[in-house]
């Protein structure tokens, strides 16, 4: 299929042009597909479409519950269905085809496309029902909706700009990663900005005109009621208890990052495609028809399973270079029966273990896989595995051997499984070497010679028919039986120059050897690949523990390295994009944050609410058994600005309720009255808060409980957000309350003791006037700037540790890195010691320290100058890489850094010239 065009349509013409052919061919010939992926498609499809639908109908439901007003449910469930029409006509005008990503898109946005309207409507409608206006007279309506959509259009803005932006590191990704969430992002992106426009625009206009009837007070709402009976004495007891809620709220966050230590990485969880692509693989040397009658033997087992329908091999290799298998590897497509016609309980992975023993024979290595996911692999990486292990070298022999020893080294750890080092030295070739001085003897040039053997045995063109405008060349050569045998190739006679027929055998010497089947290169070197899957563990766990073993037990020669590739490989792309976009973006987030309160503390008290949010993720990960993958670190990614969201308003609502509390008693407020007014923002913040959690999780329950094709690719990206609403639900009724009063008295306690002692400049909120008595009420300024406070510090701090605890959890998917020795090198009375600052030398850059010790005391020993080089032999060339050496202000101690342009065995040279004397060590360095 050409590049950029749709697959289902392509197929559809294929099919439509093979009805057209079918009358053309001989009696009795059909054309008939053997993989068809015209029926996975619509499968899938149809899973976000029902999807789809499940959300729009439960998010209605959620609007049901918590309104109780028929009218209101429509405003804000109208616009849900524009914002994803408006969806579906970017993704028609950008090119984007609905596939499962790009739906999955608008499928984890349903709950965010309501949340700009729950807000402005409950606004409305709160301003309406307090105000006590009567909805007859619509021009107070108009005005009640006017105001409260001033109100909150700010915030709303900022918070969807904050949703948007958080999303910048998906359309950053690259490589496989980037193909396959970029159209996800695009269409999430094009939803918010739909449901962001119709939540200013329309929302207010169908709230002017839908706002009417009776208007039931939130109390009477017996749903809200109840949960305002638990939440009051609830937030009521975290404001009275402030450190034992923070300190709940920083153990449930502690108990995450440890859960979140135990859970296994991956590139993306496996879509189960229907099919089933079997893989069988055999010795290098084995003939065609050989191989042919080991794929009947293997098909006529798949067929006795119950549950397959049909399984068609394809032995040899196409002539093209889309198509890396070797001869001697099998392409077997499984073609499985629908689900429902499987054997009660049956799973897939049990399904795949009988037919690997069904079909497993003496001498045949088998791998399991699937035909979309194995094609992908094989044109990105050139792996047909899971998980591949690349040899680089420039010689055939060694190549083989090594990759039998890591083989051998895999099978070990646990969790490999199909372990197969590709043989580089397997086929059989006869070598017919030409004796020139016995040929010369007889007259005969070393290409007469070659002519009668490429007669013999290859084949010669000698003319070519026409039938018809067919035209066939006609190709010549000796019958099978004069040519099977070294002994009759010998009796081939040539041809000398006298007229004289001389055997071959006289001529030339003929040699049996073995030699390479296919020949396999890569960044300009020979390669040898190790194949396996992983099971019963995560990738990308097996790999780090994998590479570590490897690394420990195989010492490489000078000139061999190894890498790692496969699955893992895109993984470990896409991980370290992700290191670097997501903290930029947490910093632009952070700015706009800043330029939305005026404040670094209330900033970073409103990002506080992101690790909270992640709390329930990743516990809900750690319970459902999902590692950690690039689809969960996108779901999480689209948590964040979820959560972010939620923390703007209710710190929105925070603030509203303070500024009427201050209007109420003439300006002045007391600690208590702080307290009351913070328990009202918090209370009215309920209503909202808990029907965008509810529409949230309304919208992803179809998500998790669907059990169609796809629907293992959309769990993991939905269980982020799952729980991590419910964590940020807690967080943001519960915590947020507490900081922001606990922030806020701080100031009125510092205004309080302003006042006393007299004016002192301190920093204050704009038009905000706080005192500590009525009777001895102060007026400040209300623009006061002061240096680098303790709030500006308690920031500070904030961010630091989110920062730190950020890049612990995405340092942990790559690995521990801790500082270890290296190598420990003797000299004569120096004991000379290198250490990994990074865990162990990296490519493209790495951190030793270098210590000199002396051997009868074990003290530090300055030795002066010291020099580090590094060097690699290539095949006809040396390899060096520059090495800078830095003084740590400790004599004898040294920091050494060096960018390694290539993994692999690395020859390192220590000199030394100093007060110990002059001296050299040479050592070898394997960088990883």
């Amino acid at each position: 299929m050409r590049h950029g065009q749709n697959p289902l349509a392509v197929t559809r013409d294929i099919k439509k042009k093979i009805q057209e052919l079918q009358p053309g061919l001989p009696e009795g010939v059909r054309i008939v597909p053997f993989y068809d992926r015209s029926e996975l498609i619509p499968q899938a499809v149809d899973t976000l479409r029902l999807t789809l639908l499940e959300e729009i109908a439960l998010v209605t439901l959620a609007h049901i519950v918590f309104l109780m007003h028929a009218r209101s449910i429509l405003v804000v469930t109208l616009p849900l269905p524009l914002a994803v029409l408006i969806s579906f006509l970017c993704m028609y005008y950008a090119g984007i085809s609905a596939n499962i990503m790009s739906l999955a898109g608008i499928a984890i946005a349903i709950g965010v496309l309501v949340d700009a309207g729950i807000v402005v409507t409950e606004n409305a409608f709160r301003q309406v029902e307090r105000s006590g206006i009567n909805v007859r007279d619509r021009r107070a309506v108009w005005s009640a909706v006017l105001e409260s959509t001033r109100l909150v259009g700010r915030p709303v803005f900022f918070s969807m700009a904050i949703i948007l932006l958080a999303f910048v590191p998906v359309f950053a990704l690259t490589g496989q990663a980037g193909k396959l969430f970029q159209p996800l992002a695009f269409t999430k992106t094009f939803a918010v900005l739909a449901a962001t426009v119709l939540a200013v625009t329309l929302v207010p206009v169908l709230c002017t005109l839908l706002l009417g009837g009776r208007m039931h007070d939130e109390r009477a709402n017996p749903v809200m009621r109840g949960l305002q009976r638990m939440y009051r004495p609830a937030l009521e007891g975290a404001l009275g208890h402030r450190w034992a809620t923070l300190t709940a709220a920083a153990l449930v966050l502690a108990g995450a990052l440890a859960a979140g230590a135990r859970i296994g990485n991956e590139f993306m969880p496996p879509l189960n495609e229907g099919d089933l692509l079997f893989m069988p693989i055999t010795d290098p040397s084995i003939s065609l028809e050989q191989n042919t009658e080991i794929a009947r033997r293997q098909n006529a087992a798949l067929m006795q399973v119950p549950e397959v329908a049909y399984a068609v091999a394809k032995v040899g290799r196409a002539d093209t270079s889309t198509d890396p298998s070797p001869p001697n590897m099998t392409e077997t497509v499984v073609h499985l029966k629908p689900r429902d016609q499987w054997r009660p309980g049956l799973t897939l992975e049990a399904l795949r273990a009988e037919l690997g023993a069904a079909a497993q024979l003496p001498g045949v290595t088998n791998i399991w896989t699937m035909p979309i996911i194995n094609r992908i692999d094989m044109l990105s990486t050139g792996v047909r595995s899971e998980v591949g292990v690349k040899i680089y070298g420039g010689d055939l022999v060694v190549l083989d051997r090594l990759a039998r020893q890591v083989a051998e080294v895999l099978r070990s750890v646990p969790g490999a499984a199909n372990v197969y080092p590709e043989p580089l030295v397997g086929a059989q070739y006869l070598n017919v070497r030409v004796d020139r001085q016995a040929a010369a003897r007889y007259g005969l040039s070393v290409s007469a010679v070659q002519e009668v053997i490429e007669t013999a045995v290859g084949e010669r063109i000698v003319t070519r028919t026409l039938e018809g405008r067919q035209r066939f060349p006609v190709r010549v050569r000796y019958a099978a039986e004069y040519r099977d045998e070294v002994q009759t190739l010998g009796n081939v006679l040539v041809a000398a120059p006298s007229g004289e027929q001389v055997p071959l055998a006289q001529v030339a010497r003929f040699e049996q050897t073995r030699g390479a089947a296919m020949l396999t290169s890569e960044n300009g070197l020979l390669l040898a690949t190790v194949l396996l899957n992983v099971q019963g563990r995560d990738v990308g766990g097996f790999v780090e523990e994998a590479r570590a073993a490897v690394n420990a037990r195989l010492p490489l020669p000078a000139g061999y390295f190894i890498g790692w590739s496969g699955r893992y490989e895109n993984q470990e792309l896409a991980r370290r994009r992700l290191q670097v976009i997501v903290p930029i973006v947490i910093l632009v987030i952070f700015g706009l944050l800043y330029f939305t309160y005026h404040s670094a503390l209330e900033a970073a008290h409103v990002l506080l609410t992101v690790p909270f949010a992640l709390t329930g993720g990743v516990y809900l990960l750690w319970l459902l058994g999902y590692n950690f993958s690039v689809a969960v670190w996108v779901g999480f990614i689209a948590l964040f600005g979820t959560a972010v969201q939620t923390g703007v308003v209710m710190v929105i609502y925070l603030e509203e309720a303070v500024r009427r509390k201050q209007a109420e008693l003439g300006g002045a407020l007391t600690r208590q009255d702080l307290r009351d007014a913070v328990t009202e923002g918090a209370l009215l913040r309920l209503r909202p808060k808990v029907m965008t959690v509810s529409t949230v999780v309304a919208g992803l329950l179809p998500i998790m409980w669907s059990g169609r094709v796809g629907a293992e690719v959309m769990k993991p990206l939905a269980t982020p957000v799952l729980g991590g609403m419910v964590s940020s639900l807690l967080y943001v009724l519960i915590v947020t309350p507490v900081l922001y009063y606990w922030i806020h008295e701080r100031r009125l306690r510092t205004s309080m003791t302003e006042a006393a002692a007299g004016p002192r400049p301190v920093r204050l909120k704009p038009d905000a006037t706080y005192v500590g008595d009525r009777a001895a009420a102060v007026s400040l300024p209300p623009y006061v700037v002061s240096g680098f406070s303790r709030t500006r510090a308690a920031a500070l701090l904030v961010l630091v540790a989110l920062a730190a605890g950020s890049w612990w959890l995405w340092t942990r998917q790559a690995g521990p890195a801790a500082s270890t020795v290296l190598e420990t090198v003797r000299s004569g009375d120096l004991v000379i010691t290198l250490s990994g600052a990074d865990g162990g030398l990296r490519q493209r850059g790495s951190r030793l320290r270098i210590e000199f010790r002396s051997a009868a005391t074990n003290g530090i020993v300055d030795v002066g100058t010291v020099r580090l080089g590094a060097s690699m032999t290539m095949p006809g060339m040396v390899m060096t890489t520059p090495i800078t050496i830095m003084p740590t202000g400790e004599p004898g101690v040294y920091e050494a850094r060096g960018e390694f342009a290539m993994a692999g065995a690395w020859q390192m040279t220590l000199e030394w010239d100093g007060p110990a004397g002059r001296g050299s060590a040479a050592f070898e360095g394997h960088v990883q």
